[in-house]
């Protein structure tokens, strides 16, 4: 199995059989295949377990999508949290200290540098960098990659949280879900 499916089988055992009481830690879901689908994969599966009823696990996701922290906008129960970074001149360090706040940018390139990859190869990567930036000039990152952060919403959905369910009888909330059913979304 490629290291995409072994990662893709592993989220999805993990998203099968998680509970209540588990604690989930998935890190860099989607960086197995192509940005948008890793992206897409990622996105989604912050959704699925924020929307699960079953799950309501606590959940640790690192991801270096930063799009994604547009999520903690509109997902009450996301939040968004950093290592903190220290840049002096060409160098950075890590503090090891989490703070909240999603990552304005990656470190990829000095990670690669600590790891010891060749000082070319370093110099290099950051030509390349800089050519991809010039070429594509910051704009806000959802639109750069056209991806709906926004969840489309059923009209009745709004409708259907409003009601006070411990005040209906079984048969008029029987009756209501047969109302909203009947209706064009």
């Amino acid at each position: 199995m490629s290291t995409f499916m072994v990662e893709m089988t592993e989220t999805a055992n993990i998203l099968n059989h998680a509970t209540r009481s588990s604690l989930v830690v998935f890190d860099e879901v989607g960086r197995g295949t192509s940005t948008y689908d890793g992206m897409s994969i990622a996105q989604a599966v912050v959704e699925f377990i924020h929307e699960s009823p079953r799950l309501g696990c606590r959940t640790l996701f690192a991801t270096h999508y930063h799009e994604l922290t547009a999520l903690a906008d509109r997902l009450d129960r996301v939040s968004n949290q950093r290592v903190e970074v220290l840049e002096e001149g060409d160098t950075v360090r890590f503090l090891h200290r989490v703070v909240p706040g999603g990552a304005d940018r990656s470190y990829g390139i000095h990670v690669a540098a600590l790891a010891g990859l060749p000082a070319v190869v370093i110099a290099r990567a950051r030509d390349v960098l800089g050519e991809l930036e010039r070429q594509r000039p910051l704009e806000p990152a959802a639109q750069q990659l056209g991806l709906p952060l926004q969840v489309p919403t059923d009209p009745r959905l709004a409708e259907l949280e409003a009601l006070q369910l411990d005040r209906l009888s079984p048969l008029e909330a029987l009756q209501k879900l047969y109302e909203l059913k009947s209706r064009p979304s």
